[in-house]
């Protein structure tokens, strides 16, 4: 086990990776939680394979946990559901004296955050990312959140996590098409931010994976210290290709592209549009599109997608500020830029183009 030091604003805590972390969860959490009792906010897919495992893992070193599962799916992030998680946890008597730990995906880490921001004005989060893409992405940073009939996290707030676990055993229970999403977010640090490890991604699928995650957690984890409220625009580099595809996503009504099926596809367009707006080379552009083809992720729409409603969507995405568009450009691989220059009209010849 290797922790990973992350540390924004006030707030500092740990990413630990590892192999079999789950049943000693209860007395890592014990080193960093004195109060008795928590939530555990799961989901109707990974509740019923690790939530027993951490159910007596806490109850081992001393706390009081109760399971509260939801329906797995991105239409469970929504408002109203996390009220009713808070109207479940006041029915059990919780207060502001205990805690939430999110198992499950990106959705129930956004969501588990979520609710531990706003329950009794905030109580500590942990979090036990059980898909690759939770783990070196959305488990990192404090930002939370649910969606409304609008857009993705448009209703959120930053919440630190006091304890990530990134168990990568738990991997290995994923079908092949959720595992591979977690590479979209993978080659997009690759492409910002490490040109050495776009690379090694190009010349071989990576089989260790805990050394992976870790540097992963490195790379979002610097950009979050130096803004972590998404002010100066270092922290929005991470948006590489999440502009178009968070449209892709609402476009497609979050159930015919995975998250990260639709970033790969956001990506690919990014790079099109980097190509003509920060002279991106085309075999650098050429490139990224392999690598994603590589780990099974999408870089072509179908025939019959709905384009009008990808654009439609876009307005409402968090990266346009007073109606100006903040679009994430590259100019060589392993680093990215903010850019005010793209218009919508270089947006839509990219979204026609895939």
């Amino acid at each position: 086990m290797t922790p990973v030091a992350i540390r924004a604003g006030n707030h500092q805590y740990e990413a630990l990776v590892g192999s079999k972390l789950i049943d000693t969860f209860g007395q890592k959490v014990a080193a960093k939680i004195s109060v008795p009792a928590c939530a555990i906010i799961s989901d109707s897919n990974v509740a019923p394979l690790l939530a027993d495992r951490v159910d007596k893992s806490l109850l081992a070193a001393g706390f009081q946990p109760t399971l509260i599962a939801i329906p797995a799916g991105e239409n469970s992030k929504t408002l109203e559901r996390a009220g009713a998680i808070c109207d479940q946890m006041i029915g059990t008597h919780l207060d502001r004296h205990s805690f939430v730990v999110g198992l499950g995906g990106g959705v129930v880490g956004d969501i588990s955050g979520f609710v531990a921001a706003i329950f009794e004005r905030g109580i500590p989060h942990v979090q036990i990312p059980t898909t690759l893409l939770a783990m070196v992405d959305s488990s990192i940073g404090g930002k939370t959140g649910v969606n409304t009939a609008a857009g993705k996290n448009l209703i959120g707030a930053i919440h630190h996590p006091v304890l990530v676990v990134d168990d990568v055993e738990v991997l290995k229970t994923l079908p092949a098409r959720e595992f591979n999403q977690g590479f979209a977010e993978i080659i997009k640090h690759a492409t910002i931010a490490d040109a050495g490890m776009f690379e090694a991604l190009k010349d071989k699928v990576r089989q260790d994976l805990g050394p992976l995650i870790r540097r992963n957690i490195e790379i979002k984890g610097a950009m979050v210290a130096r803004d972590e409220l998404d002010r100066t625009g270092e922290r929005a580099l991470l948006n590489f290709g999440h502009t178009i595809g968070h449209a892709i996503e609402r476009a497609g009504d979050y159930h015919e592209f995975l998250h990260g099926e639709a970033i790969s596809l956001g990506m690919v367009a990014a790079g099109t549009i980097s190509c003509k707006k920060a002279g991106l080379p085309s075999d650098e552009r050429n490139a990224i599109a392999d690598v994603l083809t590589k780990f099974q992720l999408p870089t072509r729409l179908p025939p019959n997608f709905a384009r009008e409603k990808i654009f439609a969507a876009l307005p409402f995405d968090k990266k346009f500020e007073r109606g100006q568009i903040r679009f994430v450009l590259t100019s060589k691989i392993g680093s990215a830029h903010l850019s005010s220059d793209v218009t919508m009209d270089d947006i839509r010849e990219a979204v026609n183009a895939l």
